[in-house]
């Protein structure tokens, strides 16, 4: 399945044999440590920088409705972000995961994405567009 919005990845959680839920990881860009003056001109030109997660959470899949109400959401929280990096669990035994199973693979998610490991996350702008990376 082609998921190049949002939308796309709910309904592919939805046709899942489990329950899924959803783990989010908003990152925005920054500069690293030590970076160069090349880095620099890359990072205000847009094309560079680091992604930092700034926060995080989980919902179960009838939670978030649509990426608008999402992104509401987020803006309430206060922090600003530009990627949201976006992963499903998978339930057992048609139980969906909790919040307290979640939190173990929030922490994983971020840890990844601060080291760069990102290949096994979705990825969406503010828009609910596929990110892709090269």
């Amino acid at each position: 399945m082609d998921m190049t919005h949002y939308s796309d990845l709910l309904n592919a959680a939805r046709q899942q044999s489990e329950p899924q839920r959803l783990l989010f990881v908003f990152t925005q860009p920054e500069l690293p440590d030590g970076y160069t003056d090349a880095k620099n001109q890359d990072f205000h030109a847009g094309t560079g920088g680091v992604l930092t997660p700034k926060m995080c959470t989980d919902k179960a899949l009838d939670e978030p409705g649509d990426f608008s109400d999402l992104v509401a959401e987020s803006h309430q929280m206060g922090q600003d972000w530009k990627i949201v990096f976006i992963a499903c669990l998978a339930g057992r035994a048609g139980a969906m995961p909790s919040t307290e199973e979640a939190q173990t693979h929030l922490t994983t998610m971020v840890n990844s994405i601060q080291n760069g490991v990102i290949s096994k996350y979705l990825a969406y702008d503010q828009d609910g567009n596929l990110v892709r990376f090269s």
